[in-house]
């Protein structure tokens, strides 16, 4: 079929070999790519209840039907598994150069299983993979280590073009179960722990290299719809917005707003907003816009700290989801300390969101005297201190390391933690913006921010804030588009140019098939459904789709929450759309 290689790798790390399977055409007409394939294949690949950091757990890769096209925003991969942070299904993202050197090897999806003898690096090819011993790699941090696959394992012959590696760090080799998978030094699928997956397999990294490229059903059509897009999107104030200041404008939103949260889940204003958001960034520091492949938005900030004890610095960041986690959670006031955070995260592998939030859930633990260990907010060093012994899994680090759900339960603070199935929220409060207290119940990766970007209607508008009655209906269109974004694994950025009609477009124009509105609805109901049934045999029931207590008290600042019974309103009428009973259990 058209848009699709019509192959999967599956490779056995223990026996050190590989196959080559075909995938028939009804699988992607029913399910497309990207997300709709590679869940199937863990649902079906997958022992029930196996541990996550088991062998047994398959770590599978994916792009999707239009990735290595014109498409704008299509330079994204996928990685999913089951999660070692919630122990349910796990699904990340991540953009750059190197989708399309993974896309060139002419795969629909890769499948790992198993557990290599000693550290390994994957070199996958499109017709072979090769087992490269990687011990004296083991321990690098994810920048050397990157250059380093890079250098010694690509092919410099004919019928190669430019490789690209995904690696992990430090953390992941540790077993820190909230690492992430790098790649183009600064991007990286960050949440669920895919990063620990990979450790636990003993692959340190994978270059992927090949000349492969998906035929398409209508390369015509394929390049005039970018190009149109282009010459649409030129004055755009969302697009112009994101390449002049990034994400880090939504610091000064979201404390606009009374979302953003300080403290530990404390207060949605941060009295330091303004040393901490875009105008500090780009003032303070030197920043031009940075960009993944195939993107006009280049929302990426390629940061130098200019000044102060961390002159000279470089970092792509920090985005907004870090400077919430560290500078309004452990109320670090300071863009360039942020940064410096960010960028220790980034050498050793570990998820910033998740990192910023259990530094704080440490800071919450001495104040109520259940640690004594001095951790305060705003002490930058004490913070550098405790992200390393995480990684290094040394003192309340080892402890941390395991997730929000074993610490809060290790110091007696399990009505304290913020989380949802294991995962902390992003920087967007419950309480202030109603709609995400619903995306955060009820994703099927925990407190998820990305399955819907439920903030973004909310904020603008499109529906009040406070509204409880007929919420869930719109939610589910959100989220239904945006699952279609991740078969085809499109940049969630590009939400506002790629309404359902240019979806349709795109799927035909690169595949073939039929794709209106309601087709492509059903499509993402199914996969929905799909992922539900995963979670639901891994144990997830519907007292899992609830916010944390602490979630529920009110803002200390303004006051607003969100009651039990409106989460449970919302929850109910998601479910009834949905097609599922009471339980949230699929009726079909």
């Amino acid at each position: 079929m058209n848009g699709f290689f019509g192959r999967i790798l599956k490779i056995d790390l223990t026996r050190q070999q590989f196959n080559i399977e075909p995938v028939a055409d009804a699988v992607f007409t029913e399910l497309l790519g990207g997300k709709g394939l590679a869940s199937k294949l863990l649902f079906d690949l997958n022992p029930p209840g196996v541990d996550p950091m088991a062998p047994e757990n398959h770590l599978i890769f994916s792009t999707g039907p239009v990735t290595a096209s014109s498409i704008w925003g299509s330079s994204r991969y996928g990685v999913f598994t089951k999660s070692p942070q919630t122990g349910c299904y796990a699904e990340s993202y991540a953009g750059g150069k190197v989708p399309e050197a993974m896309d060139s090897a002419g795969f629909d999806a890769i499948v790992l299983a198993g557990r290599c003898d000693t550290p390994t690096v994957l070199a996958i090819f499109c017709d072979r993979v090769e087992f490269h011993e990687a011990g004296d790699l083991w321990g690098m941090e994810t920048y050397g280590a990157e250059d380093a696959v890079k250098e010694r394992f690509a092919r410099n012959d004919a019928g190669f073009n430019r490789p690209g590696a995904v690696v992990i760090g430090p953390a992941a080799e540790n077993g820190v179960r909230f690492s992430v998978i790098k790649n183009d030094h600064w991007r990286c699928a960050g949440r669920t722990g895919v990063g620990s997956v990979m450790g636990a397999k003993q692959v340190k990294g994978i270059l992927f290299q090949g000349d492969r490229r998906r035929p398409l059903h209508d390369p015509a059509a394929v390049r005039r719809l970018a190009k149109e897009l282009s010459v649409e999107s030129r004055e755009n104030p969302g697009v112009k917005a994101y390449k002049s200041m990034g994400t880090s404008q939504m610091v000064k939103i979201m404390n606009t707003a009374n979302a953003f949260p300080t403290g530990y889940w404390e207060k949605g204003t941060c009295d330091h907003w303004e040393k901490i958001g875009a105008d500090a960034l780009h003032g303070r520091c030197e920043v031009r816009p940075n960009a993944c492949a195939k993107c006009f938005m280049a929302c990426g900030r390629m940061t130098t700290i200019t000044q102060g004890r961390h002159a000279g610095l470089k970092i792509e960041g920090p985005e907004y989801e870090t400077i919430y986690a560290f500078g309004g959670l452990c109320m670090v006031d300071s863009i360039e300390e942020i940064a410096y955070l960010n960028d220790i995260c980034d050498r050793l592998g570990m998820d910033t969101i998740t990192a910023g939030n259990l530094c704080a859930f440490a800071m919450e633990a001495r104040r109520l005297r259940k640690i004594d260990d001095d951790i305060n907010p705003g002490d930058v060093d004490a913070i550098a201190g405790l992200l390393a012994k995480i990684a290094r899994k040394e003192g309340i680090g080892a402890i941390l390391a395991e997730g929000i759900r074993h610490a809060a339960k290790a110091w007696d603070l399990e009505d304290v933690a913020v989380h949802v199935k294991g995962m902390e929220p992003a920087g967007y409060d419950p309480r202030s913006l109603k709609g995400m207290g619903l995306a955060y119940a009820t994703s099927d990766r925990g407190a998820c921010h990305l399955r819907s970007t439920f903030y973004k209607p909310e904020l603008a508008g499109m529906i009040d804030r406070d509204q409880i009655e007929g919420k869930a209906e719109m939610f589910l269109d959100f989220e239904d588009r945006l699952t279609i974004f991740d078969t085809l694994i499109l940049c969630r950025f590009y939400r506002d140019l790629y309404p359902w009609e240019l979806l349709e477009e795109m799927i035909h124009s690169a595949t073939g098939l039929d794709a209106d509105k309601a087709t492509l609805s059903a499509k993402a109901a199914a996969i929905s459904t799909l992922v539900r049934r995963f979670n639901l045999r891994e144990g997830v029931t519907a007292e899992d789709d609830r916010l944390p207590r602490g979630l529920h008290r009110p803002l200390a600042d303004s006051g607003k929450t969100i009651t039990e019974a409106q989460l449970q309103q919302m929850v109910g009428d998601y479910y009834r759309l949905r097609g599922w009973d009471e339980a949230g259990v699929p009726l079909a």
